[in-house]
């Protein structure tokens, strides 16, 4: 039997999925993307689960997409077979929060998964960048595109266009991480950011992660009408009369996720 690459656990309402490849570098073969694709999946269909944490290995969250079977490709094999989108594609529709835990290298195709993620925090030994321009290829799963939204236009530019990676502490800066830890204390601090999300209620959760990732999409106009109709539906939900009882109450809430 194939060993699937990946290692999930569950915390209460948090899953951990650590990319777990025989390389301690963890490059993202389509192996380890469908075998990640597969897991998200799962949590998503998982009413018990709201919210996951993505790591690697304490060498690498991962180190770039697969090389070896990039090299043989060409024009018609990328296209044809949908390369990068036919199985990263499903990680971006996932609808529950998702915190990237990023140790070591984090590096093409690993910089890009991270950024797929709702919150990265990073160990103090990060390392974060997009190298493809030293392979003769553009970013293919979001380095030219999520990478501006994140840390703006010059460092965008430079990181691409160089191939120069950031620190640990350059990405605090820049905005591409929301926080830096030591090693040892990383995933523990992941699974508590995921554990304070999770105690919320699922449906207002994944109704927050739509609406933010709306505003990268549209202009702020229809943003903002875009969320004010999320707002109002909220009013039909047995979790926003729990809520606001409970605050008036002065007691915690028990929501139903409904």
């Amino acid at each position: 039997m194939k060993r699937v690459p990946l290692i999930t656990e569950n915390h209460r309402n948090v899953a951990l999925l650590r990319l777990a490849s025989d390389n301690p570098l963890n490059p993202l073969t389509d192996d380890l993307v469908d075998a990640l694709g597969d897991a998200l999946g799962r949590i998503d269909a998982d009413d018990a689960v709201h919210a996951t944490v993505i790591t690697g290995s304490d060498k690498a969250f991962a180190a770039g997409a697969d090389i070896a079977a990039m090299s043989v490709l060409n024009y018609a094999d990328a296209f044809q077979s949908d390369y990068v989108g036919r199985n990263w594609d499903c990680i971006r529709a996932h609808r529950k929060p998702l915190v990237a835990a990023v140790q070591g290298y984090a590096l093409g195709g690993g910089c890009e998964l991270a950024m797929m993620c709702d919150i990265v925090i990073c160990a103090d030994d990060a390392t974060f960048g997009q190298p493809e321009v030293k392979l003769g290829i553009v970013p293919g799963a979001g380095g030219t595109q999520r990478l501006p939204r994140a840390v703006g236009k010059s460092l965008a530019m430079q990181m691409c266009l160089t191939g120069v990676s950031i620190s640990a502490q350059q990405a605090l800066a820049s905005g591409l991480v929301s926080g830096v830890v030591a090693c040892e204390r990383l995933v523990a601090e992941a699974l508590d950011i995921a554990g304070s999300i999770a105690r919320h209620s699922l449906p207002v959760l994944m109704a927050i992660k739509e609406a933010v990732g709306r505003s990268f999409e549209s202009s702020l106009g229809d943003g903002l009408l875009f969320e004010r109709r999320l707002f109002h539906s909220g009013f039909a939900l047995h979790d926003q009369k729990e809520g606001m009882a409970a605050f008036l109450q002065k007691r915690a809430p028990e929501f139903l996720n409904k």
